[in-house]
């Protein structure tokens, strides 16, 4: 092996520079061994890594404690739980029960709450006016099913009720107007 080889040899092994290794071996009278017994007495060579194996659980440091781990997961993300959380509940309810339509009583038509999702996502204006045009036309709506929603149908009754409040208003307002214009035209004449 000549010098050169001698330098990369030494330069791989020991992971110095080209030129620590050159020094190291000139001043060995070129003996890879010596060379290399004065680089790590002079703390330039890093220490060769020890590796064991062991069956036995306490040697093995690579193993994580199940329990501390997910503590600490569940105390850096109880938000994204609760939306997880959240969003299943959501298509639980979604999947679980159903949209009625009825009027005086009759259903016209009954689809599960994920179609009437659906359809406000992409037609929400065209869906809101509908609905609330055929309010004025006795139509009523609930929900139905495995959940208990009547915090959702307490809310739509009371729309229903509104709009009959409405009705019921603007039927006796207009009888008003003809009654007023009528007192009118007396005190003129």
């Amino acid at each position: 092996m000549d010098n050169m080889e001698k330098v990369e040899k030494l330069r791989e092994r020991a992971n110095v520079t080209y030129e620590e290794a050159k020094q190291a071996l000139e001043e060995s009278s070129w003996d890879l061994l010596d060379a290399m017994v004065s680089l790590e007495k002079q703390g330039k060579t890093k220490e060769p890594e020890q590796t064991s194996y062991s069956t036995s659980y306490e040697e093995q440091t690579n193993y994580l404690p199940v329990k501390e781990t997910i503590e600490e997961k569940n105390r850096k993300k109880p938000r994204e739980r609760k939306l997880r959380g959240l969003f299943r509940k959501f298509i639980n309810i979604c999947r679980d029960n159903s949209f009625h339509v009825t009027r005086n009583g009759n259903d016209i038509i009954y689809v599960p709450v994920y179609v009437l999702v659906i359809l406000l996502f992409f037609f929400w204006k065209e869906m809101l006016l509908v609905m609330v045009i055929a309010l004025f036309f006795n139509v009523r709506y609930h929900f139905e099913g495995k959940d208990e929603l009547t915090n959702a149908n307490r809310f739509m009754d009371s729309a229903g009720d509104m709009v009959n409040r409405v009705k019921e208003e603007f039927e006796k307002g207009e009888g008003a107007p003809e009654a007023a214009e009528g007192e009118e035209t007396g005190q003129k004449q």
